[in-house]
């Protein structure tokens, strides 16, 4: 089976399985959701879903945001792990967005890289997720399904993307990251992996996984 076959038939198992795609990360505008994103880095969405509400309740926009001391916002945040770099990340993002944007999250890939603390990666949930545009995020999960069904060569996150990004068409990409991540907690995880019953290995799984 060729390459874009096989993605087009994963793509319709997943299609099947998730025809809704709910964001993971609760927030109630780009601001809120840039700030779930940054805290998800090494972190569940569950557990962010769980801290953002304290955090929010104190400041849910940059305004409220630089106002707070960066020890307050690291104390609220240190459930999400690595909370000494993201609360000085938030902190300094909130500045920026007030300085060179009147508040608001910039809609540009260029723009929201140049941030404290937003990577590629984040900054391609927020275009996606946030304002629509097509994009692919790629973290840890969808890297090692994309290797696991073959569809990359795993070298590195960067490769992937730009190989799924070849093989999806650009009007699915935001909603098949979704599917993706969402079939990897559900059929697919890194461990306890059984490549016999998942609905996606057991029919395209990389052989090595059946060793």
């Amino acid at each position: 089976m060729r390459k874009q076959e096989k993605a087009d038939a994963i793509a319709e198992i997943l299609e099947n399985l998730y025809p809704e795609t709910p964001i993971p990360l609760d927030h109630q505008d780009p601001y809120t959701l840039l700030v779930a994103v940054l805290l998800s880095a090494q972190c569940t969405d569950e557990r962010v879903n769980k801290v953002t509400p304290h955090l929010f309740e104190a400041a849910s926009n940059p305004w409220d945001m630089v106002q707070m001391e960066v020890d307050d916002i690291k104390s609220i945040i240190r459930p999400c792990g690595l909370s000494p770099r993201k609360s000085k990340a938030i902190h300094q993002l909130s500045q920026i967005l007030l300085d060179k944007y009147q508040g608001e999250v910039p809609q540009s890939f260029e723009a929201l890289e140049a941030l404290p603390g937003v990577g590629h990666k984040t900054a391609s949930v927020v275009m996606s997720q946030a304002f629509g545009v097509p994009a692919f995020p790629v973290d840890t999960h969808i890297h090692r399904l994309a290797y696991r069904w073959t569809l990359s060569t795993g070298k590195n996150v960067e490769k992937t993307e730009a190989d799924l990004k070849r093989l999806f068409p650009r009007e699915k990409w935001n909603k098949l990251h979704l599917q993706i991540i969402f079939f990897g907690r559900e059929y697919c995880p890194a461990r306890g992996h059984d490549p016999y019953t998942c609905p996606i290995c057991s029919k395209y799984g990389r052989k090595t996984l059946f060793k």
